[in-house]
């Protein structure tokens, strides 16, 4: 196996000069510079990884912090890893997974050195995380936005803007009485960011273009889900469309309303928040708003390291919500005697 010396006498030049190449920290000219790169192809040529981050003061380690709470999606929380893994390793960066979301565990990966960055997911409106982040000398992305962010970087999907879209889609389809099954009351009371963000889009759109509207939290399971959509007809008698915005509830909200006799799309359309495969998977595809987990935690790594390569400043970026139509949303509009009164 090659060694750096053996690089530095290939090259022609000293043991230092090849470190600086490989470490930048001081300017080589582009002559030198040449000959050493093309010794290191040449000899296959592989820096150490401890030296590697001694010679550079990086670890090449990011923590991604992402709490396996009972009353998540598992599947949904692993998307949003694969894609800051996947990043990562484009980056020549591994991932250092925390399954808790305990400030000290917090503290202790950051004030020992062990990482470069950080990744922070499920945030809360209020999160008590983000004063103890802003601290940290690391930088760090929250994948989600809270009231104050405290001049970290943020990404997610606009859920404030996925919550009208989700009624603007609607009533352009003449739907007037509109439902909104969401998260479970726990994730509501904790004040997650996306559950309350989506929400308030929902019922500030629908009072703008005077939609009826209703919404209720729902636990993930046959049972909250049945319990879920019997409480929202009885809220909204004259519902024409459901969106929903509970993965794991998903196909049973559906099952639900089939039980109490109504069709998807013909009595009652369906329009899903979620994953794009979790949408098609149903036995009736589902016309969806997609959440893309993947894209989002590429993003969370990209902006990691532009603050660590750049001293790029905190900044925060929404991705823009789209429909994906997959026939599970009736156009009543089209379909003038199926309509209701507002």
């Amino acid at each position: 196996m090659a060694t750096i010396d053996d690089v530095a006498r290939t090259a022609g030049v000293s043991t230092s000069t090849v470190s600086y190449v490989l470490s930048g920290k001081r300017p080589i000219s582009a002559p030198t510079r040449l000959r050493v790169e093309k010794a290191i192809r040449e000899l296959g040529y592989r820096p150490h990884a401890g030296a590697r981050a001694l010679a550079s003061s990086r670890t090449q380690v990011i923590a991604l912090m992402a709490p396996l709470r009972v009353d998540v999606d598992v599947s949904v929380i692993m998307q949003f890893v694969t894609g800051v893994v996947t990043a990562a390793r484009t980056y020549e960066h591994d991932v250092l997974l925390l399954t808790q979301d305990d400030a000290a565990g917090l503290d202790r990966v950051a004030s020992g050195s062990m990482v470069d960055a950080l990744v922070v997911m499920d945030i809360e409106d209020d999160d008590p995380r983000v004063p103890l982040l802003a601290t940290l000398r690391q930088p760090t992305v929250l994948i989600g936005l809270p009231h104050e962010a405290a001049g970290l970087s943020c990404v997610d999907l606009d859920f404030e803007g996925a919550g009208r879209l989700a009624v603007r889609h609607l009533a352009a389809r003449g739907h007037r009485a509109v439902g909104l099954v969401g998260s479970p009351p726990a994730v509501l009371e904790r004040h997650t960011s996306y559950a309350e963000r989506i929400l308030r889009g929902f019922r500030s759109e629908a009072q703008s273009l005077e939609v009826q509207s209703g919404h209720v939290a729902c636990e993930s399971s046959p049972s909250g889900a049945r319990a879920a959509v019997d409480a929202l007809l009885a809220a909204v008698p004259d519902v024409t469309a459901v969106v929903v915005h509970n993965e794991v509830a998903l196909p049973f909200v559906v099952s639900a309303l089939h039980d109490r006799g109504l069709r998807t799309p013909q009595d009652v359309s369906v329009l899903a928040v979620c994953p794009p495969e979790v949408a098609e998977s149903q036995p009736v595809p589902l016309s969806s708003i997609d959440l893309p987990a993947h894209t989002i935690g590429a993003v969370a790594v990209e902006m990691v390291m532009a603050r660590l390569d750049q001293d790029h400043p905190a900044e925060t970026r929404l991705l823009t919500p789209r429909v994906v139509d997959r026939g599970s949303v009736l156009d009543r509009a089209a379909v003038p005697d199926q309509s209701v009164s507002p």
